[in-house]
């Protein structure tokens, strides 16, 4: 009997190892999930959230709108957003809503920061109820923890429609425009708005995803 296990284990192992070398990338990709959040400026959320343990990819696009394959030249009724995948074993939904938080001005529902009008109002589009309870919560969080009526808190919480991609140009706009961007950023008032709101380098303190 000692004998027949010893020969069977092998066998079990070779046949493991080889249903996980020829899966479809589909099925090994199957754990990833989606999240869609708009904060403003899409190159700067994209930048923001793209280096978190447990994104795979951030791109940046448009939606919340009803037209069809908009453009950054024409793209009224949506919003500037970006699209997360990200493996939930690895970060939560909830831990990607409380950095999307650090990273946005809570309290500006007509824009952000330099940045105004309906293309660039803060809004955490959600996939299903789960993540929508989660939102609904963090956004009660975020009222305790800055000290403000929940109706001060101006981020919307809506159902998700469908996300169009924006042109290449615009994406890993960071690292492909480093000076252009750095620029941009510095003049937009972004990081400094963000340090009066949260406390300097509260965004960049990982404490959150231990």
């Amino acid at each position: 009997m000692r004998y027949l296990t010893w020969l069977i284990k092998p066998y079990f192992v070779f046949v493991i190892g080889c249903i996980l070398f020829f899966a479809s990338p589909d099925v090994l990709e199957a754990s990833q999930q989606e999240a869609v959040f708009a904060g403003g400026c899409f190159w700067c959320l994209e930048h923001d959230l793209e280096d978190l343990p447990g994104v795979s990819s951030v791109e940046s696009g448009y939606t919340g709108g009803d037209t069809t394959n908009p453009t950054y030249r024409d793209h009224v009724g949506h919003q500037e957003a970006v699209l997360l995948y990200f493996d939930p074993v690895k970060v939560s939904y909830k831990k990607l809503l409380r950095s999307y938080w650090r990273n946005v001005d809570p309290l500006d529902g007509e824009g952000q920061f330099c940045d105004r009008g309906d293309s660039y109002r803060p809004v955490i589009f959600t996939s299903d109820e789960s993540q929508r309870n989660d939102a609904i919560e963090s956004a009660e969080q975020v009222s305790k923890e800055l000290n403000k009526p929940i109706r001060s808190i101006k981020v919307q919480i809506e159902e998700a429609k469908s996300f169009w991609l924006a042109e290449e140009y615009h994406q890993n706009f960071a690292e492909n425009n480093r000076f252009k961007y750095k620029f941009y950023r510095n003049s937009c008032g972004r990081d400094s708005r963000l340090d009066e709101i949260w406390g300097k380098r509260a965004r960049t303190n990982d404490e959150w995803l231990q």
